[in-house]
């Protein structure tokens, strides 16, 4: 099995880019201390809506523009009811996975398998001509560089910003905000309807870049589950959570290098493979707590508690 490591690490950025702007999205809204279940409806619903306004309107900016629009509207409903209503955010989130997962299929039923617009590759001047380099990070489409773009702006926004403290002391402690003058249920709203902007424009990255059209399968089903996994995974910090998010779209590349190496072995067995060895790995990180070796704190690394508040509706007195 002969592998190019340009064009390897190239084609994990491109798999991992959706995976990074939904993790990213979920780690600003669950750091607010809303938890949105619905991220894989979510993903699907926005990724037909893309591809659909992309199709009719011949314009791929416009169809991401939508995408980004529909996972804000999922998430301004699990806001309204979880975070206004102050009812179960699991109980919501559950319900509109499956709810946007039946909406996608059904309304995008006219538009599976055709040819539509798609954001083409958009190489970087004189960046994309370095070696090595410059075909791995410079030679990608615009929602590829978004997803670069978003880790250093997340990590920024979270931990060098007003707002992101304002954030992570609602997601710790909403009475105490309350008390410095912070409206928590409009901090958790905001934060919630901007997180899930970013799942909405994961999605459209999938129908218009990573894997263009619209299909039954779609190819991004079960994405949301990983992306809420790898919030864990990496503690609730945005670096740590893009790490954990190209390290399933490793697993999901070398799944296809080693499906064209292996042909007797059934394809089904390398599609489905990244997703119990990203749950075996957060296994790992569980039963490693206290133990000691180098196993060990390199789980350390990636250890932290989740906001204090995370779940928990808050009702002023």
């Amino acid at each position: 099995m002969d592998i190019n490591l340009t064009a390897l690490v190239a084609a994990i950025a491109v798999m991992s880019a959706p995976v990074v702007l939904a993790a990213l999205g979920e780690t600003i809204t669950e750091k607010a201390g809303v938890v949105n279940l619905s991220l894989d409806g979510t993903i699907l619903l926005a990724a037909m809506v893309s591809f659909v306004v992309a199709f009719e309107t011949r314009s791929p900016v416009l169809g991401a523009l939508a995408g980004a629009g529909t996972g804000a509207i999922v998430a301004a409903i699990v806001a309204a009811i979880g975070v206004q209503l102050g009812q179960s955010q699991v109980a919501v989130g559950f319900a509109l996975t499956f709810l946007c997962r039946d909406l996608a299929y059904f309304l995008g039923s006219g538009h599976s398998r055709v040819e539509g617009p798609q954001f083409e590759p958009l190489p970087v001047p004189l960046l994309s001509e370095l070696p090595l380099l410059g075909k791995a990070f410079f030679s990608h489409s615009i929602l590829v560089y978004l997803s670069f773009i978003a880790i250093p702006l997340c990590a920024y926004l979270m931990y060098r910003t007003r707002w992101g403290l304002i954030i992570r002391s609602v997601g710790e402690n909403p009475e105490a905000a309350w008390a410095r003058g912070i409206n928590p249920i409009m901090v958790r709203m905001a934060a919630t309807i901007g997180g899930g902007a970013m799942v909405g424009l994961a999605g459209a990255t999938y129908s218009l870049s990573v894997k263009p059209g619209w299909g039954h399968p779609q190819g991004c089903e079960g994405i949301g589950w990983i992306a809420l996994a790898l919030v864990i995974f990496g503690s609730w910090n945005p670096t740590r959570v893009v790490v954990g998010a190209y390290l399933f779209g490793l697993l999901q590349l070398m799944g296809i290098y080693f499906q064209d190496a292996f042909t007797t072995i059934p394809p089904q067995i390398f599609q489905v493979a990244p997703f119990p060895l990203m749950i075996f790995t957060l296994v790992i990180i569980h039963f490693s707590h206290g133990k000691k070796g180098v196993l060990a704190r390199w789980v350390r690394m990636f250890s932290g508690k989740p906001p204090k508040a995370m779940g928990r509706p808050y009702r002023r007195n």
